[in-house]
Protein backbone atom coordinates (compact mmCIF):
# COMPACT_ATOMS: atom_id res chain seq x y z
CA UNK A 1 0.00 0.00 0.00
CA UNK A 2 1.35 3.46 -0.83
CA UNK A 3 0.59 5.03 2.51
CA UNK A 4 2.23 2.14 4.35
CA UNK A 5 5.44 2.65 2.37
CA UNK A 6 5.30 6.31 3.09
CA UNK A 7 4.97 5.63 6.84
CA UNK A 8 7.82 3.13 6.84
CA UNK A 9 10.22 5.29 4.81
CA UNK A 10 9.90 8.69 6.47
CA UNK A 11 7.56 8.83 9.49
CA UNK A 12 9.31 11.87 10.89
CA UNK A 13 9.22 13.87 7.69
CA UNK A 14 5.54 13.19 7.21
CA UNK A 15 4.62 14.91 10.42
CA UNK A 16 7.21 17.27 11.92
CA UNK A 17 4.98 18.04 14.89
CA UNK A 18 4.85 14.40 15.89
CA UNK A 19 8.65 14.20 15.61
CA UNK A 20 8.95 17.03 18.07
CA UNK A 21 6.68 15.20 20.51
CA UNK A 22 8.72 11.98 20.25
CA UNK A 23 12.16 13.61 20.71
CA UNK A 24 13.90 13.08 24.12
CA UNK A 25 14.28 16.78 24.76
CA UNK A 26 10.58 17.42 24.35
CA UNK A 27 9.43 14.46 26.45
CA UNK A 28 10.92 16.02 29.60
CA UNK A 29 8.63 19.02 29.25
CA UNK A 30 5.56 16.94 28.38
CA UNK A 31 3.98 17.23 31.80
CA UNK A 32 4.51 21.01 31.97
CA UNK A 33 3.02 21.49 28.54
CA UNK A 34 -0.03 19.44 29.37
CA UNK A 35 -0.83 21.87 32.17
CA UNK A 36 -1.04 24.71 29.66
CA UNK A 37 -4.66 25.22 28.48
CA UNK A 38 -3.58 25.81 24.89
CA UNK A 39 -1.57 22.57 24.85
CA UNK A 40 -4.48 20.68 26.39
CA UNK A 41 -6.77 22.00 23.66
CA UNK A 42 -4.31 20.90 21.04
CA UNK A 43 -4.13 17.40 22.49
CA UNK A 44 -7.91 17.12 22.58
CA UNK A 45 -8.00 18.15 18.93
CA UNK A 46 -5.31 15.59 18.20
CA UNK A 47 -7.43 12.86 19.76
CA UNK A 48 -10.34 13.84 17.56
CA UNK A 49 -8.08 13.85 14.47
CA UNK A 50 -6.75 10.43 15.40
CA UNK A 51 -10.12 8.88 14.63
CA UNK A 52 -9.79 9.90 10.96
CA UNK A 53 -6.02 10.14 10.51
CA UNK A 54 -4.02 6.96 11.18
CA UNK A 55 -0.75 8.87 10.77
CA UNK A 56 -0.53 9.44 14.56
CA UNK A 57 0.93 6.36 16.31
CA UNK A 58 -1.19 4.47 18.82
CA UNK A 59 1.37 5.06 21.60
CA UNK A 60 0.93 8.80 21.36
CA UNK A 61 -2.84 8.50 21.27
CA UNK A 62 -2.87 6.42 24.46
CA UNK A 63 -0.54 8.81 26.31
CA UNK A 64 -2.73 11.78 25.42
CA UNK A 65 -5.88 10.00 26.57
CA UNK A 66 -4.27 9.07 29.90
CA UNK A 67 -3.28 12.69 30.59
CA UNK A 68 -6.77 13.95 29.77
CA UNK A 69 -8.50 11.37 31.97
CA UNK A 70 -6.05 12.01 34.83
CA UNK A 71 -6.75 15.76 34.69
CA UNK A 72 -10.53 15.07 34.65
CA UNK A 73 -10.31 12.79 37.73
CA UNK A 74 -8.40 15.45 39.65
CA UNK A 75 -11.18 17.95 39.01
CA UNK A 76 -13.92 15.47 39.94
CA UNK A 77 -12.25 14.53 43.21
CA UNK A 78 -12.78 18.05 44.53
CA UNK A 79 -16.53 17.32 44.78
CA UNK A 80 -16.08 14.35 47.15
CA UNK A 81 -14.14 14.91 50.36
CA UNK A 82 -12.62 12.02 52.23
CA UNK A 83 -15.10 9.69 53.90
CA UNK A 84 -13.63 10.26 57.37
CA UNK A 85 -14.11 14.01 57.04
CA UNK A 86 -17.74 13.62 55.97
CA UNK A 87 -18.50 11.34 58.90
CA UNK A 88 -17.00 13.66 61.49
CA UNK A 89 -18.57 16.88 60.28
CA UNK A 90 -21.48 16.09 58.01
CA UNK A 91 -23.34 19.34 58.56
CA UNK A 92 -20.26 21.51 57.91
CA UNK A 93 -19.49 19.90 54.57
CA UNK A 94 -23.04 19.62 53.24
CA UNK A 95 -23.44 23.27 52.05
CA UNK A 96 -19.94 23.24 50.44
CA UNK A 97 -20.83 20.20 48.34
CA UNK A 98 -23.78 22.01 46.89
CA UNK A 99 -21.57 24.90 45.62
CA UNK A 100 -18.74 22.91 43.95
CA UNK A 101 -19.29 22.37 40.22
CA UNK A 102 -18.05 19.37 38.28
CA UNK A 103 -16.42 19.40 34.81
CA UNK A 104 -19.34 17.31 33.58
CA UNK A 105 -21.63 20.29 34.16
CA UNK A 106 -19.29 23.06 33.01
CA UNK A 107 -21.81 24.41 30.47
CA UNK A 108 -24.77 24.36 32.85
CA UNK A 109 -25.87 27.01 35.31
CA UNK A 110 -24.58 26.59 38.90
CA UNK A 111 -26.98 24.99 41.31
CA UNK A 112 -28.87 27.34 43.61
CA UNK A 113 -27.51 27.54 47.15
CA UNK A 114 -29.50 25.34 49.49
CA UNK A 115 -30.16 26.02 53.13
CA UNK A 116 -28.55 23.69 55.69
CA UNK A 117 -30.88 20.79 56.37
CA UNK A 118 -31.47 18.68 59.46
CA UNK A 119 -30.17 15.54 57.76
CA UNK A 120 -28.16 13.53 60.23
CA UNK A 121 -29.58 15.21 63.32
CA UNK A 122 -31.25 13.16 66.01
CA UNK A 123 -34.74 14.41 66.77
CA UNK A 124 -35.77 13.32 70.28
CA UNK A 125 -39.41 14.12 69.63
CA UNK A 126 -39.56 11.30 67.08
CA UNK A 127 -38.66 8.78 69.77
CA UNK A 128 -41.24 9.86 72.33
CA UNK A 129 -44.01 7.35 72.66
CA UNK A 130 -47.49 8.68 73.02
CA UNK A 131 -49.38 7.70 76.09
CA UNK A 132 -51.68 5.21 74.46
CA UNK A 133 -53.13 4.11 77.77
CA UNK A 134 -53.90 7.69 78.74
CA UNK A 135 -55.66 8.37 75.42
CA UNK A 136 -57.63 5.15 75.69
CA UNK A 137 -58.69 6.04 79.22
CA UNK A 138 -59.88 9.46 78.07
CA UNK A 139 -61.84 8.01 75.17
CA UNK A 140 -63.41 5.41 77.46
CA UNK A 141 -64.32 8.06 80.02
CA UNK A 142 -66.00 10.27 77.42
CA UNK A 143 -68.05 7.55 75.73
CA UNK A 144 -71.69 7.20 76.75
CA UNK A 145 -72.60 4.50 79.26
CA UNK A 146 -76.30 5.24 79.21
CA UNK A 147 -78.66 6.75 81.78
CA UNK A 148 -80.44 5.49 84.87
CA UNK A 149 -83.73 6.60 86.39
CA UNK A 150 -84.45 6.28 90.14
CA UNK A 151 -86.49 8.02 92.83
CA UNK A 152 -85.94 8.93 96.51
CA UNK A 153 -88.39 9.32 99.36
CA UNK A 154 -87.96 9.47 103.14
CA UNK A 155 -90.44 7.77 105.49
CA UNK A 156 -90.44 9.84 108.69
CA UNK A 157 -92.43 7.28 110.72
CA UNK A 158 -90.01 4.40 110.16
CA UNK A 159 -86.97 6.68 109.64
CA UNK A 160 -86.16 4.91 106.41
CA UNK A 161 -84.83 6.17 103.08
CA UNK A 162 -86.67 4.45 100.23
CA UNK A 163 -84.68 4.15 96.98
CA UNK A 164 -86.65 3.02 93.95
CA UNK A 165 -84.68 1.87 90.89
CA UNK A 166 -86.99 2.48 87.93
CA UNK A 167 -85.13 1.79 84.68
CA UNK A 168 -81.97 2.23 82.63
CA UNK A 169 -81.64 3.45 79.07
CA UNK A 170 -79.11 3.00 76.25
CA UNK A 171 -76.65 0.77 78.11
CA UNK A 172 -73.49 -0.38 76.25
CA UNK A 173 -73.36 -3.96 74.94
CA UNK A 174 -71.00 -6.20 76.91
CA UNK A 175 -71.79 -9.59 75.34
CA UNK A 176 -70.79 -10.95 71.94
CA UNK A 177 -74.41 -11.06 70.88
CA UNK A 178 -74.59 -7.24 71.09
CA UNK A 179 -76.58 -7.12 74.31
CA UNK A 180 -76.09 -7.18 78.11
CA UNK A 181 -77.53 -8.79 81.24
CA UNK A 182 -77.67 -5.73 83.54
CA UNK A 183 -78.34 -5.38 87.26
CA UNK A 184 -77.72 -2.59 89.82
CA UNK A 185 -75.98 -2.58 93.23
CA UNK A 186 -77.07 0.08 95.73
CA UNK A 187 -75.01 1.49 98.64
CA UNK A 188 -75.73 4.29 101.11
CA UNK A 189 -72.21 5.52 101.83
CA UNK A 190 -70.12 5.50 103.91
CA UNK A 191 -71.68 2.18 104.97
CA UNK A 192 -70.67 -0.53 102.49
CA UNK A 193 -71.73 -3.43 104.66
CA UNK A 194 -75.36 -2.92 103.67
CA UNK A 195 -75.36 -3.81 99.96
CA UNK A 196 -78.60 -4.27 98.01
CA UNK A 197 -79.09 -5.16 94.37
CA UNK A 198 -81.77 -5.59 91.74
CA UNK A 199 -82.67 -8.67 89.75
CA UNK A 200 -80.75 -9.51 86.57
CA UNK A 201 -82.52 -8.65 83.31
CA UNK A 202 -81.49 -10.87 80.42
CA UNK A 203 -80.37 -9.62 77.00
CA UNK A 204 -81.48 -6.02 77.08
CA UNK A 205 -79.92 -2.58 76.86
CA UNK A 206 -83.01 -0.81 78.20
CA UNK A 207 -84.05 -2.72 81.34
CA UNK A 208 -87.05 -1.81 83.50
CA UNK A 209 -86.37 -2.69 87.16
CA UNK A 210 -89.09 -0.98 89.24
CA UNK A 211 -87.77 -2.25 92.59
CA UNK A 212 -87.77 -0.60 96.04
CA UNK A 213 -84.92 -0.71 98.58
CA UNK A 214 -85.06 0.48 102.22
CA UNK A 215 -82.16 1.97 104.19
CA UNK A 216 -82.82 2.66 107.91
CA UNK A 217 -81.13 5.98 108.69
CA UNK A 218 -82.03 8.95 110.96
CA UNK A 219 -83.12 12.03 109.07
CA UNK A 220 -80.37 14.23 110.56
CA UNK A 221 -77.71 11.89 109.11
CA UNK A 222 -78.92 12.16 105.53
CA UNK A 223 -76.81 15.26 104.89
CA UNK A 224 -73.64 13.19 105.48
CA UNK A 225 -74.72 10.22 103.35
CA UNK A 226 -74.14 9.50 99.65
CA UNK A 227 -76.07 7.24 97.31
CA UNK A 228 -73.88 4.97 95.20
CA UNK A 229 -75.34 3.01 92.25
CA UNK A 230 -73.14 0.52 90.37
CA UNK A 231 -74.42 -1.00 87.12
CA UNK A 232 -73.02 -4.45 86.22
CA UNK A 233 -73.35 -6.95 83.39
CA UNK A 234 -74.00 -10.47 84.69
CA UNK A 235 -71.77 -13.27 83.39
CA UNK A 236 -72.48 -16.88 84.36
CA UNK A 237 -68.97 -18.25 83.72
CA UNK A 238 -66.63 -15.37 84.57
CA UNK A 239 -66.33 -12.19 86.56
CA UNK A 240 -69.15 -9.71 86.11
CA UNK A 241 -68.27 -6.67 84.00
CA UNK A 242 -68.87 -3.22 85.43
CA UNK A 243 -70.78 -0.93 83.07
CA UNK A 244 -70.56 2.26 85.14
CA UNK A 245 -71.62 4.04 88.30
CA UNK A 246 -73.59 6.99 89.66
CA UNK A 247 -72.73 8.79 92.93
CA UNK A 248 -75.27 11.23 94.35
CA UNK A 249 -73.38 13.40 96.85
CA UNK A 250 -76.39 15.44 97.97
CA UNK A 251 -79.52 13.46 98.71
CA UNK A 252 -81.48 16.72 98.93
CA UNK A 253 -80.44 17.75 95.45
CA UNK A 254 -83.90 17.46 93.93
CA UNK A 255 -86.24 17.92 96.93
CA UNK A 256 -86.55 17.58 100.71
CA UNK A 257 -87.51 13.89 100.26
CA UNK A 258 -90.95 14.43 101.79
CA UNK A 259 -92.46 13.07 98.58
CA UNK A 260 -91.13 10.75 95.92
CA UNK A 261 -88.92 12.56 93.41
CA UNK A 262 -87.76 11.03 90.12
CA UNK A 263 -84.12 11.62 89.12
CA UNK A 264 -82.27 10.92 85.84
CA UNK A 265 -78.48 10.58 85.96
CA UNK A 266 -75.80 9.82 83.38
CA UNK A 267 -73.93 6.60 84.13
CA UNK A 268 -70.22 7.40 84.47
CA UNK A 269 -67.71 4.99 82.98
CA UNK A 270 -65.81 2.91 85.56
CA UNK A 271 -63.94 -0.39 85.57
CA UNK A 272 -64.17 -0.98 89.32
CA UNK A 273 -66.31 0.29 92.15
CA UNK A 274 -65.17 3.53 93.73
CA UNK A 275 -64.13 3.27 97.36
CA UNK A 276 -65.07 6.12 99.68
CA UNK A 277 -61.99 6.81 101.84
CA UNK A 278 -63.48 9.66 103.83
CA UNK A 279 -62.83 13.39 104.15
CA UNK A 280 -60.57 15.70 106.12
CA UNK A 281 -61.10 19.32 107.17
CA UNK A 282 -58.12 21.62 107.70
CA UNK A 283 -57.37 25.34 107.46
CA UNK A 284 -54.45 27.17 105.84
CA UNK A 285 -53.01 30.50 106.97
CA UNK A 286 -49.89 32.26 105.69
CA UNK A 287 -48.03 35.23 107.23
CA UNK A 288 -45.89 36.83 104.48
CA UNK A 289 -43.93 39.09 106.85
CA UNK A 290 -42.85 36.19 109.05
CA UNK A 291 -42.72 33.60 106.24
CA UNK A 292 -44.84 31.19 108.30
CA UNK A 293 -47.39 28.70 106.97
CA UNK A 294 -49.85 27.23 109.50
CA UNK A 295 -51.97 24.18 108.69
CA UNK A 296 -54.57 23.37 111.34
CA UNK A 297 -55.97 19.84 111.19
CA UNK A 298 -59.54 20.18 112.43
CA UNK A 299 -61.23 16.79 111.98
CA UNK A 300 -62.02 13.85 109.69
CA UNK A 301 -65.26 12.09 108.90
CA UNK A 302 -66.40 8.80 107.40
CA UNK A 303 -62.90 7.33 107.24
CA UNK A 304 -62.45 3.86 105.79
CA UNK A 305 -62.34 1.13 108.45
CA UNK A 306 -58.91 -0.50 108.47
CA UNK A 307 -59.16 -2.80 111.52
CA UNK A 308 -61.09 -6.01 112.07
CA UNK A 309 -63.22 -4.23 114.66
CA UNK A 310 -64.67 -1.98 111.96
CA UNK A 311 -62.76 1.09 113.17
CA UNK A 312 -59.36 2.72 112.69
CA UNK A 313 -56.69 4.43 114.80
CA UNK A 314 -56.14 7.48 112.59
CA UNK A 315 -53.52 10.20 112.73
CA UNK A 316 -52.54 12.85 110.16
CA UNK A 317 -49.08 13.29 108.66
CA UNK A 318 -48.24 16.49 106.72
CA UNK A 319 -45.23 16.51 104.34
CA UNK A 320 -43.66 19.66 102.88
CA UNK A 321 -42.66 18.98 99.25
CA UNK A 322 -40.40 21.00 96.95
CA UNK A 323 -40.12 19.91 93.32
CA UNK A 324 -41.32 16.42 94.26
CA UNK A 325 -38.85 15.97 97.14
CA UNK A 326 -39.92 15.82 100.77
CA UNK A 327 -38.24 18.47 102.92
CA UNK A 328 -40.04 18.08 106.26
CA UNK A 329 -42.85 16.06 107.82
CA UNK A 330 -44.93 16.52 110.97
CA UNK A 331 -47.67 14.44 112.63
CA UNK A 332 -50.72 14.84 114.81
CA UNK A 333 -51.66 12.68 117.76
CA UNK A 334 -53.34 9.28 117.30
CA UNK A 335 -57.08 8.92 117.90
CA UNK A 336 -58.10 5.40 118.92
CA UNK A 337 -61.05 3.39 117.60
CA UNK A 338 -62.86 6.02 115.57
CA UNK A 339 -63.80 6.85 111.99
CA UNK A 340 -64.61 10.48 112.82
CA UNK A 341 -61.61 11.84 114.75
CA UNK A 342 -61.35 15.46 115.99
CA UNK A 343 -57.84 16.97 116.27
CA UNK A 344 -57.71 20.81 116.27
CA UNK A 345 -53.92 20.66 116.08
CA UNK A 346 -51.70 23.23 114.33
CA UNK A 347 -48.69 22.30 112.17
CA UNK A 348 -46.26 25.12 111.26
CA UNK A 349 -43.70 25.40 108.45
CA UNK A 350 -41.29 28.28 107.81
CA UNK A 351 -41.38 29.15 104.08
CA UNK A 352 -40.04 32.41 102.53
CA UNK A 353 -42.53 34.26 100.31
CA UNK A 354 -40.36 33.84 97.21
CA UNK A 355 -40.52 30.04 97.57
CA UNK A 356 -44.28 29.68 97.96
CA UNK A 357 -44.70 28.88 94.27
CA UNK A 358 -42.26 25.96 94.53
CA UNK A 359 -43.70 24.07 97.48
CA UNK A 360 -46.81 22.01 98.18
CA UNK A 361 -48.27 20.05 101.10
CA UNK A 362 -49.17 16.36 101.06
CA UNK A 363 -51.69 15.49 103.78
CA UNK A 364 -51.84 11.76 104.58
CA UNK A 365 -54.40 10.17 106.91
CA UNK A 366 -52.76 7.07 108.41
CA UNK A 367 -54.03 4.13 110.44
CA UNK A 368 -51.73 3.35 113.37
CA UNK A 369 -50.86 -0.32 113.87
CA UNK A 370 -48.96 -1.42 116.97
CA UNK A 371 -47.73 -4.69 115.44
CA UNK A 372 -47.26 -4.20 111.68
CA UNK A 373 -46.70 -1.22 109.41
CA UNK A 374 -48.96 1.81 109.56
CA UNK A 375 -51.38 1.84 106.63
CA UNK A 376 -52.40 4.81 104.50
CA UNK A 377 -56.14 5.45 104.52
CA UNK A 378 -56.01 8.25 101.96
CA UNK A 379 -54.23 11.44 100.97
CA UNK A 380 -54.88 14.88 99.54
CA UNK A 381 -52.58 17.61 98.24
CA UNK A 382 -52.62 21.42 98.26
CA UNK A 383 -50.29 23.69 96.32
CA UNK A 384 -49.92 25.86 93.25
CA UNK A 385 -49.54 22.75 91.05
CA UNK A 386 -52.26 20.69 92.73
CA UNK A 387 -55.56 19.89 91.05
CA UNK A 388 -59.09 21.03 91.77
CA UNK A 389 -59.85 22.07 95.32
CA UNK A 390 -56.21 21.62 96.39
CA UNK A 391 -55.12 24.39 94.01
CA UNK A 392 -58.12 26.63 94.80
CA UNK A 393 -57.58 26.34 98.56
CA UNK A 394 -53.91 27.30 98.17
CA UNK A 395 -54.69 30.32 95.96
CA UNK A 396 -57.39 31.48 98.37
CA UNK A 397 -54.88 31.32 101.24
CA UNK A 398 -52.42 33.49 99.26
CA UNK A 399 -55.15 35.94 98.31
CA UNK A 400 -56.18 36.46 101.95
CA UNK A 401 -52.97 36.50 104.05
CA UNK A 402 -53.13 36.27 107.86
CA UNK A 403 -56.63 34.74 107.61
CA UNK A 404 -57.34 31.01 108.23
CA UNK A 405 -59.15 29.42 105.27
CA UNK A 406 -60.86 26.07 106.03
CA UNK A 407 -62.25 23.48 103.58
CA UNK A 408 -63.29 19.84 103.46
CA UNK A 409 -61.08 17.69 101.19
CA UNK A 410 -61.92 14.22 99.89
CA UNK A 411 -59.24 11.60 100.42
CA UNK A 412 -57.93 9.69 97.41
CA UNK A 413 -55.57 6.78 96.88
CA UNK A 414 -51.83 7.46 96.92
CA UNK A 415 -51.26 6.73 93.23
CA UNK A 416 -53.80 9.40 92.24
CA UNK A 417 -52.63 12.09 94.64
CA UNK A 418 -49.91 13.85 92.66
CA UNK A 419 -47.85 13.57 89.48
CA UNK A 420 -44.38 14.76 90.43
CA UNK A 421 -42.59 11.60 91.44
CA UNK A 422 -43.43 9.38 94.39
CA UNK A 423 -41.65 10.50 97.55
CA UNK A 424 -41.63 8.00 100.34
CA UNK A 425 -44.50 8.44 102.72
Amino acid sequence: MPWRNKEASSPSSANPTLEALQSPSSRGNMADKLKDPSTLGFLEAAVKISHTSPDIPAEVQMSVKEHIMRHTRLQRQTTEPASSTRHTSFKRHLPRQMHVSSVDYGNELPLAAEQPTSIGRIKPELYKQKSVDGEDAKSEATKSCGKINFSLRYDYESETLIVRILKAFDLPAKDFCGSSDPYVKIYLLPDRKCKLQTRVHRKTLNPTFDENFHFPVPYEELADRKLHLSVFDFDRFSRHDMIGEVILDNLFEASDLSRETSIWKDIQYATSESVDLGEIMFSLCYLPTAGRLTLTVIKCRNLKAMDITGYSDPYVKVSLLCDGRRLKKKKTTIKKNTLNPVYNEAIIFDIPPENMDQVSLLISVMDYDRVGHNEIIGVCRVGINAEGLGRDHWNEMLAYPRKPIAHWHSLVEVKKSFKEGNPRL
